[in-house]
């Protein structure tokens, strides 16, 4: 007699989809496979989603559900084949990076850099042989200035600073773009991520933010991650996420749920990046490593990706 854990199940169903952007689908007699024939409703629209790699989904309604003992028959759950590697061919960088300037407003309140020369090529030569010449900079800032990472001391007193991340969390990672620019909606929620296979990937959302950047529009109504996606990408162990807008939370909130969960779960954050438009939806590397500077928790970096080009 098999064990009930080891039977197969597969579900029929009628399901009726409306979509962020307007339109719905309908589909009659649908088939899926699942872990078991007890599967809620919620459940098996997840499964439909990622089944069908449907994107800016509002709502799935389950209905007429029929429980089948039968074996899987391979049911996908992505949008796709996932890369497996790096092309042979050459390689175009895409830097994802604002740069930054003297008195720069990256966040509204935060003091913005002071950037000056310690030590001009002029002066340096009263110091260096003749013909020799050196220019030595200083720059005061915030660590929160420009395109910056942070780590889960950001968040959490004796986690890891922005010199305790490992290096692997940072670079050379496989990249995904998630594109919700065009949905007309502020809140980058859990359905708009369920399409996507995100575990050991840096997670990059594309909302469009950054065509206000070094605006006064940029500090205000951003679009940000809500705490249930926050929590779906810590469960299915994304890398690293990152956003194109002022901050990956609610601003207005004050618990900063998504910092405090992907923070919790050891995922670094990047803020403020740029030219996400430029990035295929995956099939490149993502880098995206600070200084290692002790007893911080956020810093600057300079954020690019890596695209395998076909020669």
């Amino acid at each position: 007699m098999s064990d009930k854990n080891d039977e197969q199940w597969r579900v029929r169903f009628d399901a009726d989809i409306t979509f962020t952007n307007g339109g719905g689908l309908q589909t009659q007699g649908f088939v899926l496979d699942v872990p078991d024939a007890d599967i809620g409703d919620a459940e098996l629209a997840d499964l439909l989603v990622r089944h069908l790699g449907l994107l800016m989904v509002d709502e799935v309604r389950i209905s007429g559900r029929q429980p089948l003992r039968e074996p899987h028959k391979g049911s996908r759950g992505v949008t796709g084949p996932r890369p497996g590697g790096r092309g042979t061919g050459s390689r175009r960088l895409v830097d994802l990076s604002h740069p930054i300037r003297h008195g720069m407003v990256t966040y509204p309140g935060l003091p913005t850099p002071e950037i000056s020369m310690f030590l001009t090529h002029e002066a340096s030569r009263d110091v260096y042989a003749p013909g020799t010449e050196f220019a030595i900079g200083h720059i005061s800032m915030a660590s929160n200035t420009g395109t910056y990472l942070d780590s889960p001391f950001h968040r959490f007193t004796g986690r890891h600073d922005i010199a305790g991340l490992p290096l692997t969390r940072l670079i050379d990672l496989d990249g995904l773009v998630v594109r919700v620019q065009d949905s007309g909606r502020r809140v980058v929620d859990r359905e708009a991520l369920l399409p996507y296979d995100v575990t050991g990937r840096a997670v990059l959302i594309h909302t469009g933010w950054s065509r206000h950047w070094g605006t006064e529009a940029y500090g205000h109504g951003h679009p940000y991650v809500t705490a249930d996606a926050a929590a779906w990408l810590a469960e299915q162990g994304a890398a690293l996420v990152g956003i194109d807008s002022l901050n990956i939370d609610d601003t207005d909130d004050g618990t900063r749920p998504a910092h405090t969960t992907l923070l919790d779960a050891g995922i670094p954050i990047v803020e403020h990046l740029c030219a996400l438009d430029q990035l295929p939806p995956q099939g490149f590397r993502f880098h995206a490593a600070p200084p290692a500077v002790e007893g911080m928790g956020t810093f600057p970096v300079r954020a690019y990706a890596l695209l395998d080009e076909e020669s």
